[in-house]
């Protein structure tokens, strides 16, 4: 068979991954908090791209058009107008908003020579504009009393830039606290170094981590000097504080308050014993009777657990919800986007057009091309991310309605494929869109994701079950049963049959266990814990009035 050479035409389709496809897919699975980050960036580079000033909000539908604004004005910033476009500035001829053309006339008027100033005047040049030098003004404006109030405090110079808050004391910090003692604690450049590495290593509930080679690798210092550092820290206010686990922790507190004799060490280090309320281990581990070991585990109770926890911490970023669902005027639900988290950003095309026509370099011109494009790509994409994210919880709700009016006992199971087909999507975009993204509702705010269910098939044949829905009812048998009468998981596997629903035990244990509820044996001694000494109480407190009215 001879290899020979010849042309061939073939037809083929193929998805090609542009970079601003691949922008587009980004920009859908980022959150609020990483779209503004992204954006922020974005408008550092670009030239052509602008923020938007705060103004009516643009609606989602329909694309603004891009204006570049009107820099007479003293912010230098544009504003929307109802229809999503910039708003027009009434211009005079010189271009810039609400200029009087009366204004211009003045300008250009001329004034004459200096007598002829003098005498329209009425006065002398020099009386009017002093000869005083700027260094006796000055002087002169530092030596006058303070005319009204809040100069005296060094406060805002008028009511409308008056902050309350400026006055108020800033948070201590635990780190803050800490380094207070240590500038006291040690004199020594080289502890005083590894003291403050090992503060900045202190959580907010006040440990330090339980391996510290790696900080004696990093300052350079044997293990040794880390240690001995690390027991004066242990010293410091708040008791506990500069732990590596809990034992240390109540062991220092306990030191505190001279009580760490050996039953209570040997308490405090079988701390997993306590929490199973192996109470006859723990007796014979302290050797000491019943009520001691009562009274002793009273007192590690009373401890903290948690020091640092008294100071301030740095401010955590709460949650802000993309997506808002209110009761509707017909009874069913309105949706709409939360219009703060949707970034506000113009192209310049005017500035665009203006640089045009300057500019003469080809690399000039490609690049401020590029930018346009790209500005342009930014803006439409940043629109059909808000279009798609609305869509999508739009169908949520619709399919979730039960959820919205009755609670979680009505969760309907959903998948990503439900929602895809009834808004024409495919599944992964709309993962990506509930990815990271947030729905305040009358019944909390949820994740998107929350609302994409398993199915659990139903023991009658009927509708299936979702499987949050199926957590709530088991979270609700084991918050009603007795102490005296604890649910096993085939008790609970039984009762659920009764209701229609089709689960094994090892479903029930991985839930249970999800929602960290303790196995049934756990409960019931917690339960009978909890009961004894409710009863016992009452009893010791009308043994005290007893006593008293024997006295």
């Amino acid at each position: 068979m001879a290899l020979t050479q010849r042309l061939e035409f073939r037809q083929s389709q193929s998805l090609v991954m542009t970079p601003q496809l691949m922008q587009a897919i980004k920009l859908l699975q980022l959150s609020n908090l990483d779209l503004s980050a992204f954006v922020e960036e974005e408008l550092e580079r670009n030239p052509l791209l602008e923020r938007a000033a705060d103004g009516p909000e643009p609606p989602v539908a329909g694309e603004p058009a891009m204006e570049r604004p009107d820099y007479g004005d003293s912010d230098g910033s544009s504003s929307y107008g109802d229809d999503g476009d910039a708003s027009d500035m009434a211009a005079g001829p010189g271009g810039e908003a609400g200029f009087d053309p009366g204004q211009e006339e003045w300008l250009n008027r001329d004034l004459g020579s200096r007598a002829e100033i003098e005498q329209t005047l009425d006065t002398r040049l020099d009386n009017v504009f002093s000869e005083e030098p700027a260094e006796a003004a000055a002087r002169a404006a530092q030596d006058a009393p303070p005319s009204v109030y809040t100069e005296w405090g060094g406060g805002a110079s008028s009511d409308d830039e008056y902050n309350l808050e400026a006055f108020v004391a800033a948070e201590l910090t635990l780190a803050d606290h800490l380094a207070e003692q240590l500038a006291v604690a040690f004199s020594a450049p080289a502890q005083r170094m590894i003291g403050q590495y090992l503060i900045d290593l202190v959580d907010d509930a006040g440990y330090l981590p339980a391996d510290l080679g790696q900080a004696a690798e990093r300052l350079g210092a044997s293990q040794q000097a880390v240690d001995e550092v690390v027991a004066v820290l242990q010293k410091f206010d708040p008791p506990g504080v500069c732990a590596r686990n809990l034992s240390e922790c109540l062991a220092i507190q306990l030191r505190e308050l001279d009580r760490y004799d050996p039953a209570m060490q040997a308490l405090v280090e079988h701390l997993d014993l306590l929490a199973k309320r192996d109470i006859a281990a723990l007796r014979k581990l302290c050797g000491v009777d019943d009520e001691d070991i009562t009274d002793m585990i009273a007192e590690i109770r009373r401890l903290d657990p948690k020091p640092g926890l008294k100071f301030g911490t740095a401010r955590t970023q709460t949650m802000v919800p993309d997506v808002y669902v209110r009761p509707g005027p017909d009874g069913g639900w309105h949706v709409e986007l939360n219009s703060d988290t949707l970034p506000r950003v113009l192209v310049n095309q005017t500035y665009y057009a203006e640089l045009s026509k300057t500019i003469r370099k080809d690399g000039d011109k490609s690049y401020f091309t590029d930018c346009l494009q790209n500005a342009t790509w930014l803006v439409r994409a940043l629109d059909q991310r808000a279009r798609t994210i609305l869509k999508v919880a739009t169908e949520i709700v619709r399919q979730q309605d039960g959820f919205f009016t009755y609670g979680v006992a009505h969760l309907r199971p959903l998948n990503l494929k439900a929602v895809a087909d009834a808004i024409q999507m495919h599944e992964s975009t709309v993962s990506r869109v509930t990815a990271n993204k947030y729905m305040a509702t009358n019944r909390g705010s949820f994740e998107l994701k929350y609302f994409f269910t398993a199915s659990i098939a139903s023991a009658d044949g009927g509708e299936a079950h979702s499987a949050e829905a199926v957590r709530h009812h088991i979270k609700q048998l084991i918050d009603g049963e007795a102490p005296s009468a604890i649910l096993s998981d085939d008790t609970i596997v039984e009762r659920l049959r009764a209701s229609g629903i089709d689960i094994a035990r090892r479903t029930v244990a991985k839930y249970r266990e999800a929602m960290r509820i303790p196995s049934s044996v756990q409960r019931r001694r917690d339960k009978q814990s909890m009961l004894g000494n409710a009863l016992s109480a009452p009893a010791s407190s009308s043994d005290r009035s007893r006593d008293t009215a024997s006295v």
